[in-house]
């Protein structure tokens, strides 16, 4: 094919085509590009332990006018984003649900990016269309939910819970006040519309009822147990104050693995609650939704097939490179309170011929095939080699809490229930204040250090260390050595605060 003249010289090579100059250019790129990458994972540092300010020094956007060419584009770029970028595969990166990923999703990534499909419509992603909508299917019967293909592959659990609310909130405008809310918005008196959650509930709950126009104010946190569950008494309690206060309960959220303690509220007594008062019940398994490949611990998830709707991350557990989520909606129908229709997308004429445009069910237009990630490691690994990998790390965490149950320095705050260990260094010598401080300041250090990024959350009024476990190649020699150096530290900067305050 013979270029435009207006194009600039070598453009066939800038572009992906079936060009031959155009293979061979992206042949090169590649090849560099995994180059520079496999490099950087032969790195031991978990991290350059670049500065805030040392980073915004050095990174800067100055782009010339006539570039630098792919090559010198690609050494900018190792230079910049690879030395500098946190190692979530090496053994001591474990402060937040920040999966290492597995190899054969990294060859999907190349066939993504290569191919550019978009799920918005048939005619610009058939294939990645009926393998969403297969893997969907799939899912919902790793459930236990009737047969279909109601669900929709997301960005992420915020834009999966978003998704469970938004639903609620039209299904009670709807039933309540006779109302669609796509099409008239909400009704003068929504202050009366409130959802409840345990207070250990993702952030993003509070977050979505904000953008759903109903405020913070509408979220009613209820307290959680010892172990970090909600308390159905309480939701109970919850409940019928709400109802005789006049207000309207558009949802009840579960959690299936809370980000801190890994806790999974008790779903068959919040199935019970939500059938009585018919109240939709939302579960957020962004996180603990791995289990359903687990054989050992699958019943950590009964009730889950009750719920309306489902959260599910598999750029958590899933080992699955960012971004990659699910939504499983349990009843089809209820997808209406959000199809709306384009002509050019989801036409009709499409939809009378059976045509599955899957904008129509999800919040966002364009969409990347992120179902082929998922798809290709389920192909490659198996259900009992996955459910392997994700139930080493359970046991890892139980053997950690172990270890530090037995180590005088470390004090051990909860029992592991997924994979995450709550614990902090602890010293007799010290209050509260200043015992909290010296946690933090522990976790900044080491990570300031490059040596290790761990948690900082808090539980019951104290500040705490956090690791999340997710690594399927950490083993507790690696736990041992990360334990150790950090009580080291921890003497060390107990010493230096002792000597400031002399």
């Amino acid at each position: 094919m013979k270029a435009d003249e207006s194009l600039p010289a070598g453009a066939e090579q800038l572009v992906l085509s079936g060009e031959n100059s155009s293979i061979a250019q992206y042949r090169a790129v590649m090849q560099q590009a995994v180059d520079e990458a496999c490099q950087w994972l032969g790195r031991r540092q978990m991290y350059s332990g670049c500065s805030v300010e040392h980073l915004a020094g050095q990174v800067s956007a100055d782009f010339t006018g006539s570039g630098a060419g792919n090559c010198r584009a690609l050494q900018h770029a190792a230079d910049l984003f690879l030395a500098n970028a946190v190692a979530p595969h090496h053994p001591w990166c474990a402060a937040h649900l920040h999966c290492p990923t597995l190899t054969i999703s990294h060859a999907a990534e190349v066939l993504i990016n290569a191919a550019n499909q978009s799920l918005d419509s048939w005619d610009q992603g058939p294939s990645a269309t009926m393998m969403e909508l297969k893997l969907i299917e799939w899912l919902r019967s790793r459930v236990g939910y009737p047969p279909g293909d109601a669900g929709i592959f997301t960005s992420g659990g915020t834009q999966s819970n978003l998704m469970g609310l938004l639903l609620a909130r039209d299904r009670l405008v709807q039933a309540v006040w006779g109302r669609s809310v796509r099409e008239q918005g909400l009704p003068p008196d929504a202050h009366r519309i409130k959802i409840l959650c345990s207070e250990a509930a993702h952030f993003s709950i509070g977050k979505n009822m904000a953008l759903l126009g109903l405020g913070w104010a509408s979220v009613v946190a209820v307290r959680t147990t010892e172990t970090g569950q909600i308390d159905t008494v309480e939701l109970e309690r919850a409940i019928n104050g709400l109802l005789g206060a006049g207000d309207h309960i558009a949802a009840i959220v579960g959690t299936a693995g809370t980000t801190d303690a890994g806790a999974i509220d008790p779903l068959p007594a919040l199935a019970d609650l939500a059938a009585r008062f018919d109240i939709w019940l939302h579960v957020d398994a962004a996180w603990g939704g791995a289990l359903l490949l687990s054989a050992r611990y699958r019943h950590w998830l009964a009730g889950l097939e009750r719920a309306d709707s489902i959260t599910i991350d598999f750029h958590k557990h899933f080992l699955q490179p960012i971004s990659c989520g699910a939504f499983l909606l349990r009843d089809d129908d209820h997808f209406r309170f959000i199809h709306c229709q384009a002509e050019y997308l989801n036409s009709e004429s499409d939809e009378e011929q059976g045509i599955p445009n899957l904008v129509g069910r999800s919040l966002q237009t364009t969409r990347r095939a992120d179902v082929l990630k998922l798809w290709m490691s389920l192909d490659a690994l198996g259900t009992e080699c996955f459910g392997a990998l994700i139930e080493h790390a359970i046991q890892l965490a139980s053997e950690t809490a172990q270890r530090i149950r037995g180590m005088p320095d470390l004090e051990l705050l909860c029992e592991p229930q997924l994979s995450s260990v709550l614990f902090r260094f602890a010293s007799p010598n010290l209050e509260r204040a200043r015992l909290d401080e010296l946690n933090r300041n522990l976790a900044d250090s080491l990570f300031n250090a490059g040596k290790a990024n761990i948690g900082v959350t808090s539980l019951g009024g104290k500040v705490c260390l956090k690791l999340t476990l997710l690594n399927p190649l950490c083993i507790l020699e690696d736990i041992d050595a990360l334990l150790k150096m950090i009580t080291t530290q921890a003497h060390a900067g107990l010493a230096s605060s002792l000597e400031a305050s002399a």
